[in-house]
């Protein structure tokens, strides 16, 4: 893969000045906006500009590449390319502690989900550097992540017995709590899973659905933020960031603080007001043609009865799994700025 990545550059490596840093980069979905109007644009403009040639960027991203989701970390570690970035979600296999990073139903507001994420960063850097010879530069959102069906739905109880596809492992655990089926689909299969009835519902963001032509195989739109926020996580291989200078390694902080991160983080409530608009017809549409998705406002008594779900099941599921230590550190940091402990 290094060798695909070497050649695909070899150009732009040729025509680099002799001091330059060359790093290959792996960016997340290239069909979905965070990768098009905010990762792409850093990489390949932001962070060169900004270096005065002093870093140069091979970036392409794991669904070009073909990567396995779970491989992406793993692979990172090993050295096979110098950044990547994908949903943290993606990793939780091999980091079952990295779950309390996409915690569903805590942040109703993107200034709320960047708290959690403040909050949690100290945890997820050490997570990281333990799990996945890492360093963490980044991490940003999508919109929060919402239940999309093929199949008319009034509120939480009529998903009870239905097959939903989760974003990630705590949503599929508070799906199933809630008396849904959890299966397992990649977000590339939704879609086919949906027009063929193999899911009957299927979560993620709202804009990721509507850049996916979700609205074209599913009916009925429920924003309640039942997979949370899908946190996406920047991480730079350990013993490449250690071999940069301390100067390049400020630069890079600084430079994807100010030119992607806060970026991502500004537009994160509005892209949810306007996703919702689009896939709906329920007010303008500033990325294109409306659709007319049907919305399903969940009722206050829905949330409430997730929201107990998740602190008496999902949560002390996921503190079992992640151990007292992780569990006391989730409770001093997120917990404490969400409002919520686990027992």
């Amino acid at each position: 893969m290094r060798k695909t990545l070497t050649i695909l550059a070899a150009t732009t490596v040729l025509a680099a000045p002799a001091t330059a840093e060359t790093l290959a980069v792996v960016g997340s979905w290239s069909s979905l906006p965070l990768h098009n109007e905010y990762e792409a644009p850093f990489w390949t403009e932001t962070l060169p500009a900004a270096s005065d040639g002093g870093i140069e960027v091979e970036l392409t991203t794991h669904n070009q590449m073909g990567l396995g989701l779970g491989d992406v970390y793993p692979l990172l570690g090993q050295g096979v390319y110098d950044v990547a970035m994908t949903v943290a979600d993606y990793a939780v296999s091999d980091a079952p502690e990295l779950e309390g990073l996409d915690v569903p139903l805590v942040a109703l507001s993107a200034d709320e989900a960047r708290a959690m994420v403040d909050a949690a960063r100290p945890m997820v850097a050490d997570i990281y550097r333990e799990r996945f010879n890492s360093h963490v530069l980044a991490i940003a959102p999508y919109p929060p992540q919402v239940v999309f069906c093929n199949a008319e739905i009034d509120g939480l109880d009529d998903m009870r017995g239905l097959k939903v596809r989760a974003s990630g492992r705590m949503t599929a655990k508070l799906l199933e709590a809630l008396g849904a089926e959890g299966v397992n689909v990649s977000f590339a299969e939704v879609p086919g899973a949906l027009q063929n009835g193999v899911v009957d519902c299927a979560v993620t963001g709202a804009g990721s659905g509507y850049s996916a032509g979700w609205w074209e195989v599913s009916t009925h739109l429920m924003p309640l933020p039942l997979g949370g926020w899908d946190p996406v996580v920047t991480a730079i291989n350990l013993d490449r960031w250690n071999a940069l200078s301390a100067e390049m390694q400020s630069l890079i902080e600084s430079e994807i603080a100010t030119g992607f991160e806060d970026p991502a983080w500004a537009t994160a409530q509005d892209a949810l007001v306007n996703d919702i608009a689009c896939l709906t017809g329920n007010g303008d549409c500033p990325a294109g043609d409306a659709r007319d998705m049907v919305l399903v406002e969940a009722s206050d008594a829905d949330f409430e009865r997730a929201r107990e779900i998740l602190t008496t099941e999902v949560l002390p599921d996921w503190a079992e799994r992640a151990g007292a230590d992780w569990t006391a550190r989730w409770n001093d940091s997120v917990g404490a700025t969400v409002g919520v402990t686990i027992e």
